[in-house]
């Protein structure tokens, strides 16, 4: 349907048709007629309505021959500047009919349809079906415009005051159901949004808003009618409701909802007649609240011709908010999938320190396949992982959970990082057959100051050491996960003390409009001129350096997610660390507890020595009961004392109560008791029991 001017009154001269929006078209206004005397209707003292033959007059009408872009039938400012308010609708929805537009004297019904006879000059009343489908048009097109749930509502609101109705109140249920639910307990109905004509051109019929706020339409009625309505089994309300159609307010069934709905008192806003529609809300499955779109009495009353145009922003209201709340749902859901399949805090590692970042690849798609890890490993490694599914879906995600699971459960089994590739290139092909990832795997060793990387197709991590120099590690590219059939080979590579290494998604480096080698350099230079500005001995922070490096990305860079992962390196100095060779014989504890006495001795920690010796005779004489081969003994000094066990035996042991009877079994409850905590890790030539003490 082809949209047509709205307007149907002559160019009045000196007037230009582009004029903005609120300005008026004048013509000398003739005296002013005689007020008619006000009809008394209840509490309200509302003005009285016009009758047929005759012109209203006072606060809200006029008898000059202006019309407005909103429809002649409310008092425009004679200013031209737009109304400070609110804006207007845009899309040029119709004017309907005002107080001014009353039927003409002499003026039959083929009149006030076809407009023969209206006097030169005068705006001809809107009757006809064409306005009322232009306007329905343009509404709906308003509402379908939002997004979520506050935009459909306000898109209701905003294109029906002033040009349907001069206020409405929006009523939603409490709380929204969403899709197949079927919600539990009763119905109740929540006030959303109320909205109104502003005050200085509503003089009369409602109470006077206060000055804008935010939300100036949810200030004023608002405050005059319940907030919450339970809507009774049986009950007027719950009829109407059922009913599914607009009503008139002055109908048998309306009178008894509204007190129902708008609570004790507040229906004494309601004006008497047909000047106020209750249109219930029904979405896809069950009605979701309701709306009432109230005129002044000076106004004309609302035709059963109305009654469609409510039926139809009621329904296309509707099914937007019903959109909406599934949209939002899907994004809550969207939201916490990926907030799960990515760690919530990284781990506070010995001897290193982590910062990441992730970004989605939109924000209407919060999802996607990439992820980052830090997993703590025995021996006071850690191991630093980053990888990419193809795609940003929730399908992406799904498989980027179990690669992300696969790979920590394989890292607390110490396998290699070539070894961890190889499993997670199974298991993605176990996934299906096109079930394709990129991964970076990587072992530091805070102790050795040393650090393992194997690559299955992912970008190279890039070292920032401490004088400013950035490099790009030199990591063979390997085929990426899910290919089958390949082999993996790991690198290892010095990791000196203040350096950081970055490992990072294609989603920073490569776009449409570079390559990936082309972000590779860029990000190299980028990291470099960071730390050029905090100076040659300091590493810049790490966190700030984060934001820095995202900070390289442009307005068009941004065509995949993003998962960055930085790793200070602090190390360990070898004056922190004890290590020993025991054998398994029965000395072995006796000598133990020496080594550690004198280590500690050493560091200044005597006040420690009684609950180590006692700790570590315990755990060697688990060790060397079973062990076949020389047992390890290492204390690691740092923020905690750390003692770290190792034997050849893969069980690891178990916490258990000793019956009173018993000789042994007591050791375990005594690390348990003593120990700051303690563990135990399955290697691949045997495990590691471990247990930590506060300095």
């Amino acid at each position: 349907m082809t949209e047509q001017p709205t307007s149907y009154e002559r160019p009045q001269p000196g007037v230009d048709p582009a004029e903005a929006r609120g300005a008026l078209l004048r013509t000398p206004q003739p005296p002013p007629q005689p007020q008619a005397p006000p009809r008394p209707l209840g509490a309200t003292a509302l003005p009285a309505q016009a009758r047929a033959g005759e012109t209203p007059s006072g606060p809200g009408t006029s008898t000059s021959k202006e019309h407005s872009v909103n429809g002649p039938e409310h008092a425009q400012p004679t200013s031209a500047e737009p109304d400070p308010h609110r804006p207007r609708p845009a899309e040029g929805i119709p004017p309907q009919p005002g107080a001014e537009q009353e039927r003409v004297a002499g003026a039959g019904a083929q009149e006030r349809r076809t407009g023969r006879g209206v006097p030169p000059g005068r705006p001809m009343p809107m009757r006809r079906d064409g306005d009322r489908l232009r306007f329905v048009g343009a509404a709906t097109r308003r509402i379908a415009r939002g997004i979520d749930l506050d935009e459909i509502v306000m898109g209701l609101c905003r294109a029906t005051v002033p040009t349907f109705s001069d206020a409405i109140l929006v009523y939603l249920r409490d709380p929204l159901p969403v899709g197949d639910e079927r919600p539990v307990g009763p119905v109740v109905l929540r006030l959303r949004r109320t909205d109104r004509i502003p005050e200085e051109r509503d003089t009369d019929g409602f109470p006077p808003l206060p000055v804008p706020e935010p939300e100036p339409a949810d200030i004023g009625l608002s405050a005059l009618t319940a907030e919450l309505c339970e809507v009774r089994p049986g009950g007027a309300l719950n009829e109407v409701l059922r009913g599914v159609r607009p009503v008139f307010a002055d109908s048998p069934a309306a009178r008894s909802a509204l007190p129902e709905l708008l609570g004790e008192g507040a229906e004494s806003l309601v004006p008497g007649g047909q000047h106020a529609i209750l249109a219930p809300l029904r979405g896809r499955r069950r009605v979701i609240g309701a709306a009432l779109f109230l005129r002044r009495p000076e106004r004309l009353a609302f035709e059963t011709d109305d009654l469609l145009v409510a039926a139809q922003l009621a329904t296309h209201t509707a099914l937007g908010i019903d959109k909406a709340v599934l949209y939002g749902r899907e994004a809550y859901i969207a939201d916490e999938l990926q907030r799960t399949m990515l760690p919530e805090h990284l781990p506070s590692a010995t001897g290193v320190r982590l910062a990441s970042r992730y970004l989605p690849a939109a924000e209407t798609a919060r999802v996607g396949g990439d992820w980052y890890d830090a997993i703590p490993l025995p021996g006071s490694r850690v191991a630093l992982v980053v990888g990419d599914v193809m795609g940003h879906s929730m399908t992406s995600a799904a498989i980027m959970g179990q690669l992300r699971t696969t790979a920590q459960t394989l890292a607390g089994l110490d396998l290699p990082p070539q070894e961890v590739l190889h499993h997670l290139d199974e298991q993605a092909q176990r996934l299906g057959s096109d079930r394709m990832a990129t991964c970076l795997y990587a072992v530091y060793d805070p102790v050795a100051h040393r650090i393992t990387i194997a690559n299955a197709g992912h970008p190279p991590p890039v070292l920032l050491h401490l004088g400013g120099r950035a490099e790009v590690l030199r990591v063979p590219p390997g085929a990426p996960i899910g290919v089958g059939g390949v082999d993996f080979e790991a690198v290892e590579l010095d990791a000196p003390a203040g350096a950081t290494l970055l490992l990072y998604t294609d989603g920073l480096v490569e776009s449409r409009l570079r390559d990936v080698w082309t972000g590779i350099e860029q990000l190299r230079e980028k990291l470099a001129a960071t730390a050029q500005l905090t100076g040659p001995d300091h590493p810049p922070p790490l966190e700030a350096l984060c934001d820095e490096v995202l900070d390289m990305l442009g307005p068009g860079d941004r065509d995949d997610d993003i998962a960055l992962l930085a790793a200070r390196f602090d190390g360990i100095a070898p004056s922190d660390v004890a290590y020993w060779f025991l054998e398994p014989e029965d000395a072995a504890p006796g000598r133990a507890r020496r080594l550690a006495r004198r280590a500690l001795a050493r560091w200044g920690l005597e006040e420690l020595s009684d609950s180590v010796e006692l700790l570590v005779s315990e755990v060697v004489t688990n060790a060397v009961r079973y062990a076949s081969r020389p047992v390890t003994l290492r204390l690691l000094r740092t923020d905690v004392l750390r003692c770290e066990v190792g034997d050849d035996v893969p069980q690891l042991p178990r916490l258990r109560q000793a019956r009173a009877t018993d000789e042994g079994g007591r050791g375990l409850y005594l690390v348990n008791r003593l120990a700051r905590r303690w563990g135990a890790t399955r290697l691949s030539t045997g495990k590691v029991v471990w247990f930590e003490l506060n300095r």
